[in-house]
């Protein structure tokens, strides 16, 4: 998708898929980066809320994460974030958005993992502008489950929705405040990463 209909997607609805957004190779190499650092123990369970009132809710979520660190970065995570600067850049110029930078992380879903409705900006806060999923998953069947069921009404969780499915180098953007959604549980490890571009 050129970068003009990516931004007048992200202006007017205000969310956009983007399938095969990378390329297969560079995506698989992620995945491996990904399934790395799993094995290594260096995930933690995802939580809920922020500062005191970070939790661990199993009801809620269950996936595990892992901080991005361009520190210590593999060679695909550091290609990952060099791309992810430039589409800051590009959404700044044509949006006037004013997004200062990008906070992600590796995300696994065990099976059976899933993750409640809600939304990814957190209460009282403005910092999250755009929502960027990139799922990592190669060969993905239809019934593997983990989509994600996107309502497509800004601020509404009810009424239409889109559900998408979180294959191998596909990209979800969407604004952050605005649009509910959940991850539906997944039959199979289910692996992505997710991250914010922020003021």
């Amino acid at each position: 998708m050129p970068a003009e209909h990516l931004l007048d997607s992200l202006a007017d609805p205000g969310w956009v898929v983007l399938p095969s957004y990378l390329a297969a190779v560079e995506a698989r190499a992620l995945a491996s980066e990904c399934s790395d650092r799993w094995d290594q123990g260096d995930f933690h369970q995802a939580g809920t809320g922020r500062g005191t009132g970070l939790a661990v809710r199993e009801a809620i979520r269950g996936d595990q994460v892992l901080w991005m660190d361009r520190e210590d970065a593999g060679i695909a995570q550091t290609a990952w974030l060099d791309g992810i600067e430039v589409l800051r850049l590009a959404m700044n110029r044509g949006l006037f958005l004013g997004l200062q930078d990008y906070q992600g992380h590796f995300a696994i879903y065990p099976e059976g993992g899933f993750y409640k409705p809600h939304l990814d900006r957190h209460e009282n806060t403005t910092t999250r502008i755009i929502t960027a999923i990139l799922y990592l998953n190669d060969a993905w069947q239809a019934g593997d489950g983990g989509e994600l069921k996107l309502w497509t009404t800004p601020g509404e969780k009810d009424g239409p929705f889109e559900i998408i499915e979180p294959r191998l180098g596909t990209l979800v953007l969407f604004r952050a405040a605005d649009f509910w959604h959940e991850v539906l549980p997944a039959h199979r490890t289910r692996m992505s990463i997710t991250g914010w571009l922020r003021v």
